[in-house]
Order: C-alpha cells, then structure tokens, then sequence
C-alpha cells in the first residue's frame, strides 16, 4: 500500500468528525477532536493490522527526538502505541489527558 493510499481523509467511528489527511508528509492516525484511533497498524504507517479494534487515548508523553506523543490503547487487544501529535489536535483533550495521567 502506498502512502496516497494509507494517508486519507475519515470519518472518524468515535464521534462522527470528517478527518482530513494531513498534507505535510506524514499520516494521520488519530481523530484530532476525540482523539480516538482504530488499530490499523502494527508499526506507525504500516496499516498491517488486522485487529481493527477502538484505540483510545491514555497517555500523552515527550519523545526527545518525535516530540509530543500520545499513547493510544486498543479496547480490542490491549495493544499500545505512540502517536505523534498533530497541529490541530484538541489540545483540550490533550491537556485532560495529561492531568489524569
């Protein structure tokens, strides 16, 4: 799969928001008003996960070389991964997450 074809717009499943895909080289892997995900990917970009199950946000941490991440974790699975954060991530959201972490 290519990268035109991993980096789409959505709707996300979480709360109904259209998700435009992000221009600047990179894919968009998470809802930037819920900061919901779904598992599509095993490592970041590879969409080879067949899970498919609701990734919510648990964690948010700082990478020394990615910067900002969150921790996402599948309801499915228990798997988690990092996600960079984007530039209109509901920084609302982002800061609840931090508090009750």
């Amino acid at each position: 799969m290519g990268r035109k074809t991993e980096n789409q717009d959505f709707k996300c499943i979480n709360c109904g928001g259209f998700v435009t895909a992000i221009k600047k080289g990179t894919i968009r892997n998470h809802c930037p008003f819920c900061l919901r995900s779904l598992h599509v990917d095993i490592t970041p970009g590879d969409r080879a996960s067949n899970c498919g199950g609701a990734m919510h946000p648990i964690s948010v941490i700082s990478h020394s070389k990615k910067g900002w991440q969150i921790i996402h974790r599948c309801s499915t699975c228990n798997h988690e991964q990092p996600n960079k954060l984007a530039d209109d991530d509901n920084i609302d959201i982002v800061a609840e997450i931090m508090r009750n972490a």
